[in-house]
């Protein structure tokens, strides 16, 4: 789950707490759903996901005029949590399609067996490197770049210049500055730790995390606790009176500083180190056993849909995944396009995550 979204959660409120989305105005001619030939014959798809997913009424209620489908939300958590409990019920499934499984967790859900192979129209829009299993059980939805975030004002003030990759992160200079989650529970905290492996290799990843514990690294729980706490740039973390000015978050992160800052300001407050990002892409599938199977490829079809790819962005605050959608003004002025950012292949995560986590967790933490 992108965490960054939680940033916004008091603005969003009112709008994830809507179970039912779409459920005005749909037509009963569900022809226009790319699955309409089958199914049960519901009205309603159900759409099992993370708490951070959202999206305009508007585009939803969008959905279910072009196919006569209503779509009814099932929040569960966050990522890790909502796809335990699709495994646990695999093959009598609580929903038709689940939305939120990213790279680092796939090939659990992918080994389990839990999605039903569809090709969803529009595929051949999604951009390159996105799509990671050929039997197309998961449809790619978004992207989101892990990545250290820093405070322009205590850098300006200290006429330092901001750390821009991994290695920077070692020098004496930015000692006593990172905060950064930890990576056995927090999904940024698991995309850093994976992006230091990818830049130091699986050999030297353990000796990089010594020195970055002897630069005086701080680890906390989560997101919400380093980015609205610990970290100095945020507004949450002014209030605070937060004394770290380098933070593990998002890319998105400065154009949400700007979006729900009153009155807006001409620059955003943050910065991103764009050597130090980790990408993920987080994925839909149709839920084996699904009910209404007919409905659950309408809806992943809308899904990579232009007119949901450019609701995306203010909404989870994380990039679309096909190639002809439009970012927001908000995002192109004040975001950062990170060119090249450290991946680390879905098959060697899952052959290897225990492992990474349990050394990073006897050094960094213990």
């Amino acid at each position: 789950m992108n965490t960054t979204k939680k940033y916004a959660s008091t603005a969003l409120a009112a709008a994830l707490g809507v179970t039912v989305l779409a459920g005005c105005g749909g037509s009963d001619d569900t022809s226009a759903g790319s699955g309409a030939s089958k199914g049960s014959g519901s009205k309603t798809v159900t759409l099992v996901t993370h708490d951070s997913f959202n999206a305009s009424e508007d585009v939803l209620k969008q959905f279910t005029k072009e196919s006569g489908y209503t779509v009814e939300l099932l929040k569960s958590g966050d990522a890790g949590a909502a796809l335990n409990q699709e495994i646990l019920t695999k093959g009598s499934p609580r929903g038709d399609v689940f939305f939120g499984v990213d790279n680092t967790l796939l090939s659990r859900a992918l080994d389990n067996g839990l999605f039903t192979a569809y090709e969803a129209k529009g595929l051949d829009r999604v951009a390159k490197g996105t799509e990671q299993d050929d039997e197309h059980r998961v449809t790619p939805v978004d992207t989101g770049d892990i990545c250290v975030n820093y405070d322009k004002k205590y850098f300006a003030d200290k006429k330092l210049a901001p750390p821009q990759t991994f290695e920077d992160l070692l020098k004496p200079a930015y000692k006593n500055l990172l905060v950064t989650e930890n990576a056995a529970n927090s999904s940024p905290g698991l995309g850093f730790l994976l992006g230091t492996i990818a830049s130091q290799g699986e050999d030297g990843y353990q000796d990089y995390w010594k020195k970055l514990k002897a630069n005086g690294v701080k680890v906390v729980d989560g997101w919400e606790q380093a980015y609205n706490e610990e970290f100095s740039g945020s507004a949450g973390g002014k209030k605070a009176k937060a004394d770290r000015p380098l933070v593990v978050s998002y890319a998105s992160s400065p154009p949400v500083e700007v979006l729900y800052a009153d009155p807006q300001p001409k620059e955003a407050p943050t910065g991103v180190s764009t050597g130090t990002c980790f990408r993920q892409t987080e994925y839909a599938g149709l839920l084996k056993g699904a009910k209404n199977e007919a409905g659950g490829k309408a809806l992943l079809d809308f899904l990579i849909s232009k007119t949901f790819q450019e609701d995306v962005p203010l909404n989870m605050f994380v990039n679309p995944v096909v190639t002809d959608a439009k970012l927001p003004e908000i995002f192109t002025e004040f975001g950062e396009t990170v060119e090249k950012p450290a991946t680390v292949a879905p098959e060697k995560i899952a052959a290897n995550r225990e492992q990474w986590v349990q050394a990073w967790h006897s050094i960094a933490v213990k």
